[in-house]
């Protein structure tokens, strides 16, 4: 097939890593689309103060291009979004991409896809990669009065920096994000209150700096890297993260939870540890580690709000408890819609098959990869992937390596897509599983659940999502035209 075509859906980490391995395959006929104006997903959207990546700094690079030049052992937003620019340029990426042009609709007809942009525009490919990412619709909460507020009011993946913040900064929100901007301002220049409806477990980790003289043996010594970096103990690490998860009375599950349960005990104010007990097991909703919120939020001119909001009004928040939290700035750290994926675009596939019907329930895909009734149609970071404490450049590759063979099948063969069976297998293995965690055994609400409260995320260890990626199980695919 010498004129075989790709189109990949998105710029960020999995999009630039479809791009890089397409070359490396020798098909340069790909194109990327990017819906905003330059690379980055995720580290392009989100700019606010303090923003982290809670994977170790040189475990959160691709393996084929390490970077040894982190300043912090957890990476900072601006370097992390500095460091896939670098990799989109040396990789000659940009000449691939296509900036401010999203793709509203594929459709699949005489065995291609057939895609249009919002501007009206068509193109034609034989596969689709959707690497549109898990956390790009900011979920905004309906709070009464809104738009009656007199500040700077945004989501915090819509960080307004032109907004001055010496004055009094209300924060939403107490996942990683907003225990990352209290840990930021606190004592800065501002007065802060962080309303927190449900506390949750905070896993302490130190985030210290790298000496020039590191960085520098780093850079001249790339085995060097390679020996810090410690790769299997790493592995080894997110083994047990995943076993802490899957079995909650395992060693792992044990090692988390004490430590959390050590970093609370280790506030001294008996009433603001309290307010700080989170009413649900740890490791029930994704941890948030910081090396610090729980001395910053003792912080003299930072609160802690756990009375529910009633309204915002023109001067701040008003509680339900009555009392009114005048206000500058409301920084909405309220999250994501998850369950997006690739919607709102309209994908239809073979003999009438649309994305909406297949996820009316749920978002599904076997094994996050692929779904039947949409051939040449795979996803990196799809549906029930592997999401949690660890990183996901990790797990892409993974996946890539999976879909390459899907690929090269589909060059000498023709269009395949999981059969309705294997989805069908899949699922019910999957939702089984997970009514075993400790995401649906721990009693909390977060995230990682669907619209029927049971686990979206990967409910096994580690270990079985690498083997499952090493080699598609061929009869669990079919041809459909």
């Amino acid at each position: 097939m010498t004129d075989f075509r790709v189109v990949v859906i998105g710029a960020g980490m999995a999009g630039l890593l479809a791009g890089i391995k397409l070359k490396a395959m020798g098909i340069d006929n790909f194109s990327i689309y990017e819906k905003a104006d330059r690379i980055g997903g995720t580290w392009r959207e989100n700019t606010y103060p303090g923003l982290t990546c809670d994977v170790p700094s040189h475990h959160y690079t691709y393996s084929f291009e390490r970077n040894p030049d982190w300043t912090r052992h957890l990476p900072p937003g601006p370097e992390i979004q500095a460091y896939f620019e670098r990799c989109c340029d040396h990789y000659r990426l940009r000449q691939s991409i296509r900036f401010n042009a999203e793709i509203t609709r594929a459709q699949w007809q005489d065995g291609r896809w057939r895609l249009t942009l919002a501007n009206g525009e068509t193109d034609d490919a034989d596969v689709v990669i959707a690497a549109t990412g898990v956390l790009h619709h900011p979920s905004t909460p309906a709070i009464p009065g809104m738009a009656d507020f007199a500040g700077a009011l945004f989501h915090t993946a819509r960080w307004d920096h032109s907004v001055a913040l010496d004055g009094r900064v209300g924060v939403i929100g107490m996942g990683s994000t907003g225990v990352q901007i209290i840990s930021a301002l606190a004592g800065v220049s501002c007065q802060l209150s962080h309303f927190v409806r449900t506390p949750q477990w905070i896993m302490p980790v130190h985030n210290g700096y790298y000496s020039e003289e590191e960085r520098a043996r780093f850079r001249a010594d790339p085995a060097a890297l390679e020996a810090y970096m410690d790769v299997v103990t790493y592995h080894r690490n997110v083994e047990n993260y995943t076993l802490g998860i899957t079995q909650p009375d395992s060693p792992g599950a044990q090692y988390f939870r004490q430590a959390c349960f050590d970093n609370l005990e280790s506030i001294e104010d008996e009433a603001l540890r309290e307010a700080l007990r989170p009413d649900h097991e740890p490791m029930c909703k994704r941890l948030v580690f910081s090396p610090d919120y729980y001395q910053k939020i003792q912080h003299p001119q930072a609160r802690l709000v756990r009375a529910d909001i009633e309204r915002i009004e023109p001067a701040g928040i008003r509680t339900v408890d009555g009392e009114l939290h005048e206000l500058d700035v409301i920084a909405l750290a309220t999250g994501f819609r998850a369950d997006q994926f690739v919607r709102p675009m309209q994908v239809l596939g073979a003999n009438g098959a649309s994305l909406d019907r297949l996820w009316a329930q749920r978002p599904v895909a076997y094994l996050a990869v692929s779904m039947p009734g949409f051939p040449n149609f795979f996803m990196l970071n799809g549906p029930n992937g592997p999401v949690g404490n660890y990183s996901l450049i990790d797990i892409a590759e993974h996946q890539w390596g999976y879909i390459q063979q899907l690929l090269e099948r589909v060059r000498d063969q023709g269009p395949l897509c999981a059969t309705a069976q294997a989805l069908e297998d899949f699922d019910r293995e999957r939702i089984a599983a997970a009514k075993t965690t400790i995401w649906y055994t721990g009693g909390c609400q977060s995230w990682y659940l669907d619209a029927e409260g049971v686990p979206a995320s990967w409910p096994w260890n580690y270990s079985r999502f690498v083997a499952e990626m090493k080699t598609p199980k061929w009869n669990h695919f079919g041809v459909e035209s």
